[in-house]
């Protein structure tokens, strides 16, 4: 009953409240990257959602546009800057997200919700994870974040997928909260922010 029913009401009311007590932060933080991030302030890119589904995920934005000759984009690391640094390690690039909550996109616990380019890398097991929406924390972010392998990632996500509750949701929160304050598991091992999902190893 929690899954196909209550969970939709819990996100929409958890995230507006949420919203609406984090707002001064939110209000902070787009002063600091109009006056330190060349004006730009938010980041939208499409995502896939439940069953596939593709929306547009709403962040800060937290690094530049510079490029090699070429006209690609630099490496992540090259390209966050200090100001993004602050913002990913206390998690209020997130605060964004509660829009695509309240919008109905997303949900506060899920899968997190990963680039488009990834479906077709996916296999039968992996892609199980879009059979809830996505959120903006879940297990695999409360269990390793950023520095765990992809593999166990996947693990984590489907797991969730198969003993969604509302007693599961809550753990998730708290620990969650827990872990913004000791800002553990942001980057992987070896990269700023997540290496590339390759489809290699599974």
């Amino acid at each position: 009953m929690y899954r196909k029913y209550l969970k939709a009401l819990f996100d929409t009311l958890t995230a507006t409240f949420a919203f609406l007590l984090l707002f001064p932060f939110f209000l902070l933080v787009v002063v600091l990257l109009l006056l330190f991030n060349d004006g730009h302030v938010f980041f939208f890119q499409p995502r896939p959602g439940l069953n596939s589904r593709i929306f547009k995920v709403i962040k800060f934005k937290t690094m530049n546009d510079r490029r090699d000759k070429s006209g690609q984009l630099l490496p992540d690391a090259e390209r966050l800057t200090g100001l993004g640094r602050f913002i990913r390690r206390t998690s209020l690039d997130e605060i964004p997200q509660l829009l695509n909550v309240i919008k109905g996109d997303m949900s506060l616990v899920g899968p997190r919700p990963l680039l488009v380019e990834y479906l077709p890398l996916y296999n039968e097991t992996q892609r199980r994870r879009h059979e809830v929406k996505p959120g903006i924390t879940g297990w695999a972010q409360v269990n390793g974040r950023n520095a765990i392998s992809w593999n166990q990632k996947f693990a984590y996500d489907v797991y969730y997928v198969d003993n969604v509750s509302f007693k599961m949701d809550i753990k998730i929160i708290l620990l969650t909260v827990k872990k913004v304050f000791i800002s553990e598991g942001i980057n992987s091992a070896t990269s700023a922010t997540m290496e590339k999902f390759t489809g290699e190893g599974v």
